[in-house]
């Protein structure tokens, strides 16, 4: 555990260390994820929905905007403190850490939002860090992450994750229902969908 309390403790040293300034959070947009988006405008039915490393909670308000019952966490207070400065208390807001999760939250959620968390913890946590994301579904998951080859050692952070690591979710019960690969080199990503069966 301290282990990985060292591995997330400078999160919330750079979010405070931003004084509010989201273009000193290399990766806060200010905007919805635009795959979350796009996943909205297809037409699921709202349900309970999750957003894991919710960072200043642009895909939570989104979410919520759409009709979900939006829970949102992150491992840094002051991202959580940010995120409800901006968009109020129209989201459930939590410090909460991913490798400690809260009981009543396993399987709970019709929609897990996971962009590029995993992808921000040393290699040697991120299935641990998968495992956990996969716990909380309940139907299903989004995923949006950098993408290396798989034989590539990884230098970060982040640190991309392969198409082959990925299998860690279905290791943990869940059944890959698309999955979309873009670009090549440093910019290419993955963005993927996975079901509880």
């Amino acid at each position: 555990m301290d282990d990985d309390r060292h591995a997330t403790a400078w999160f919330d040293r750079l979010y405070d260390a931003a004084e509010r300034n989201a273009l000193a959070v290399p990766w806060a947009s200010e905007t919805p994820c635009p795959e979350l988006g796009a996943l909205l405008e297809a037409g699921l039915t709202p349900g309970r929905a999750i957003v894991v490393g919710c960072g200043l909670g642009d895909d939570a308000a989104a979410l919520t905007q759409a009709g979900w019952a939006t829970t949102a966490f992150d491992v840094s207070a002051t991202a959580i403190t940010w995120a409800r400065e901006r968009f109020g208390e129209v989201v459930d807001w939590h410090v909460a850490d991913l490798f400690d999760l809260p009981d009543e939250w396993i399987a709970a959620f019709d929609l897990v939002v996971e962009v590029r968390t995993v992808q921000s913890l040393p290699p040697a946590l991120q299935a641990r860090a998968m495992q956990a994301v996969a716990s909380l579904v309940r139907s299903r998951l989004l995923l949006v992450a950098n993408l290396r080859p798989h034989r590539a050692i990884p230098t970060g952070p982040p640190w991309p994750l392969s198409l082959e690591e990925l299998g860690t979710y279905e290791d943990a019960g869940l059944e890959e229902e698309s999955i979309k690969t873009e670009g090549s080199g440093p910019g290419a990503r993955v963005v993927a969908t996975y079901v509880r069966s």
